[in-house]
């Protein structure tokens, strides 16, 4: 009986020994790949959670220390400016008459207190839009080099609530620069088809909007703006006779159009000097002209580098 007992135990003892499982070795690197993949994993996580927190921190950063309350917001950038925040971005203001509170860029150099409605650095913002977009605005507000429109609609709740000056910096590709300001600045609601009005012009990039005021010829009183009325390429507005109504449907933009695109801010963004072969590009006449030719006198290139524009409370 003992014999038996002992060569069960030593067949039990071989199978085990044939099915032994891998090295312990093997299995410690496979662990350790393992383990490593998992590592990288989690750090590119941490970076990207990283990245975000720096991100909004930053734009947080430009927000005004309150409490958000309708009661609480400043109007415009000069309020904010005049409350002591020195530091150009971001801000949070309701205008008079808003139904929401806005985030718009507030430009604290040069004398502080200037809300950016619109801004052209590259051209990767296209600019080429429908009346609803230029209505509720678009682009990017959160980078200092980001383009944008503010809108129509808080363009007229920001100049109906006071009086503003409107102030356009200009920079060509050879890196001149030039400023045009006006006085009197307002845009009407969309029921008047965002109609702007100007009014006294000065500068040193000379007056391109001289249809868009009247002013006062020598010895006379100054009384007052005029104005004319937005249009983009799928809305052109009432008063705009054929001529005019052709050049805005080449535009493919929407601004305040007279004598054509004389001074067209929104137009198409071209990489360099004379590069446009189109009536779509940015221009600004009195400063870089127009190129007249037989049958034309449209502009042929386009006029900026960089471009901004401000209001001046």
């Amino acid at each position: 009986m003992g014999t038996p007992r002992t060569s069960v135990a030593l067949l039990l003892q071989l199978a085990a020994c044939m099915a032994a499982p891998v090295p312990c070795e093997d299995k410690v690197v496979s662990l350790k790949v393992e383990i490593q993949g998992l590592v990288n994993v989690i750090n590119d996580q941490h970076r990207y959670i990283q990245e975000l927190h720096n991100s909004q921190a930053q734009q947080l950063e430009n927000i005004p220390n309150l409490h958000l309350g309708p009661e609480n917001l400043y109007r415009d950038c000069s309020e904010v400016f005049a409350d002591g925040n020195v530091a150009s971005g971001l801000y949070v203001i309701l205008p008079d008459g808003s139904p929401s509170a806005l985030s718009v860029y507030c430009d604290m150099s040069n004398g502080g207190g200037w809300t950016v409605f619109q801004r052209r650095r590259d051209g990767k913002e296209i600019f080429d839009r429908e009346w609803v977009e230029y209505k509720h605005g678009f682009g990017d507000l959160y980078s200092p080099d980001g383009e944008f429109w503010l809108g129509n609609e808080p363009l007229h709740y920001l100049t109906s609530q006071g009086n503003y000056d409107l102030h356009i910096d200009m920079e060509d590709f050879e890196g001149n620069q030039r400023f045009a300001e006006y006085k009197n600045f307002k845009v009407d609601n969309e029921k008047d088809e965002y109609q702007i009005h100007l009014g006294e012009y000065t500068g040193n990039a000379g007056d391109a909007l001289v249809d868009v005021h009247t002013p006062p010829s020598a010895g006379q009183k100054w009384t007052g703006p005029s104005g004319v009325k937005f249009s983009t390429f799928d809305q052109t507005n009432s008063d705009q006779e054929n001529s005019d109504a052709q050049c805005i449907r080449h535009s493919k933009s929407g601004w305040w159009f007279s004598r054509c695109d004389s001074g067209n801010l929104n137009g198409h963004y071209y990489k360099g000097p004379s590069q446009a072969m189109a009536e779509d590009e940015v221009v600004w006449y009195t400063w870089h002209g127009y190129k007249l030719g037989e049958d034309s006198d449209m502009p042929t290139y386009d006029c900026c580098l960089t471009l901004t524009i401000v209001l001046i409370s």
